[in-house]
């Protein structure tokens, strides 16, 4: 269950961190994200602020996949603490993406957001 819990998380990750680099790069999916306050492509502050997302992202996994064991060894003290932040984070990720306005963001990121937080629970109780 661990290991599984680690390569759904792992992907997971990935998938957002490509999202975030993809708005970053000027890519149209605006409507997909943030309430879909910006369709379309999303304006130059924005997409800095998508830079900043992408490093809390791989913190995240970091610190996740050092908590499984997988990754990072010597993070294991730390991981075993942060990892309850990163549960409520998405916690409130996932409550946020079911209120998102926008049906696309409801439609896509809320499971998503679910899945990082089953499977870095399973991590978290491992």
């Amino acid at each position: 269950m661990i290991v599984m819990s680690e390569i759904i998380f792992a992907m997971l990750i990935v998938v957002v961190i490509l999202f975030q680099a993809a708005l970053a790069a000027g890519v149209p999916w605006g409507e997909y994200a943030m309430g879909g306050k910006f369709p379309g492509q999303y304006p130059l502050f924005m997409r800095f602020i998508c830079l900043f997302q992408i490093a809390i992202l791989a913190l995240i996994g970091v610190i996740v996949l050092s908590k499984s064991g997988s990754l990072m060894p010597a993070w294991s003290a730390f991981a075993d603490t942060a990892i309850w932040f990163i549960i409520a984070y998405l916690v409130l990720g996932t409550i946020m993406n079911l209120m998102t306005p926008s049906v696309w963001e409801r439609r896509i990121w809320t499971p998503v957001t679910l899945l990082l937080l089953i499977t870095s629970l399973v991590i978290a109780l491992s």
